[in-house]
């Protein structure tokens, strides 16, 4: 018996030992992960170094992956303009030259019209909706079909909550007021504003205040009190409107597709959770952030305004005209278009009674 005993406990021994070694007392210690070789990717991003939120966002998670993988994974990031410039990070990844990215979408479109309805689109999806297509709806689903023409896999990479709809420097009081009236502002918000006479142009974030300040510009939309504060317009424009165009945008974190194959399938789902941690911490510091920085843009005198109704019945009026042209000229986006839109139709009612009828009651 004795003898049966201690060839049992001499096995359970070197078992413990064969999965991770032993501690200086005797116990089990589990560096089963420190032994695989260590995977290193570069990953590139479209925002500058060290940018609040959404730049600082992706490094921790970069530090959140190596944490649980206790090592096996190093994930470099690099600032825009480092390795590629900032809106080159899509074919970088896509041809293999680095090994991931963190921007957005809608930055894309000019690859696929499609890629707008993963970011956002003007009366769309909340960040909640949003998450709730890509996870339990055809979402992501359908967002890694299209990604996967190009070599690459999408993940949820943080979300903006609901944005703001611009800075302007004139207040918007008529549909007229917007005739020839120039302004940046991005994806389909963009185009649903030319419908309504607006001159949409696109700008680096470094030109935005300069061409506001010297009248180069009469509006700009950038995102929230958080980050908006930090770019300076509550200084050289005094209209800020309630936001329409951007009701939840999410970010995207992509990687190549080779690459991303050769993880085991472990390393593969500590990827795919701290994306998921990203995408939720990321909300909660918009949400917090905006609202702290919101007193700041009142103590600079700034008013914050609703779009008149008849600006936003006629743009509500645009966007259905601007999917309607997009769905005939691309079958990704009409496909895209009737599953979010029919997700949405699913949704609504019960956003309408349960968090619109909330904040009712709790804001009378």
């Amino acid at each position: 018996m004795k003898r049966r005993d201690f060839i049992k406990v001499g096995a359970i021994g070197a078992g413990a030992v064969a999965l991770g070694g032993c501690q200086k007392d005797g116990s089990a210690k589990n560096v089963h992960i420190k032994r695989r070789k260590t995977i290193k990717i570069k990953l590139a991003t479209s925002w500058p170094a060290n940018f609040p939120i959404m730049g600082t966002g992706v490094e921790g998670f970069a530090k959140r992956v190596n944490e649980i993988s206790e090592g096996s994974i190093k994930i470099k990031v690099y600032a825009k303009n480092t390795l590629v410039p900032a809106l080159g990070v899509f074919d970088a990844v896509s041809s293999g030259s680095l090994d991931a990215y963190h921007s957005a979408s809608y930055y894309y479109k000019g690859k696929n019209e499609a890629f707008n309805l993963f970011t956002g689109y003007p009366f769309g999806l909340t960040a909640q909706e949003m998450n709730a297509w890509m996870d339990f709806g055809n979402g992501m689903k359908l967002w890694r079909e299209l990604y996967d023409k190009y070599n690459l896999v999408p993940f949820k990479g943080g979300n903006t909550g609901v944005q703001m709809g611009g800075w302007f420097k004139k207040e918007i009081k008529s549909l007229a007021d917007l005739k020839g009236l120039k302004m940046r502002i991005p994806g389909l918000g963009g185009e649903v504003f030319a419908k309504l006479g607006v001159k949409p142009t696109l700008l680096p974030a470094g030109e935005i205040y300069v061409a506001l300040e010297r009248n180069l510009l009469d509006a700009t939309e950038w995102l929230g009190p958080s980050l908006d504060v930090k770019m300076g317009f509550q200084k050289v424009a005094k209209n800020y409107y309630t936001g329409w165009h951007e009701p939840g945008s999410m970010l995207s974190l992509v990687f190549n597709k080779q690459k991303f194959a050769k993880f085991s399938k472990e390393q593969q789902l500590m990827i795919e959770m701290a994306s998921n941690e990203m995408n939720s911490n990321m909300l909660s510091e918009f949400q917090y952030k905006n609202a702290v920085e919101l007193e700041t843009v009142k103590k600079a005198g700034v008013k914050i305004l609703e779009f008149p109704s008849e600006v936003m019945s006629e743009a509500k009026k645009a966007m259905i005209e601007v999917a309607k042209e997009k769905s005939a000229k691309s079958k990704d986006f009409a496909k895209v278009w009737k599953d979010v839109q029919g997700f949405l139709a699913k949704n609504r009612e019960w956003t309408d009674i349960g968090l619109e009828k909330y904040l009712k009651v709790r804001d009378s």
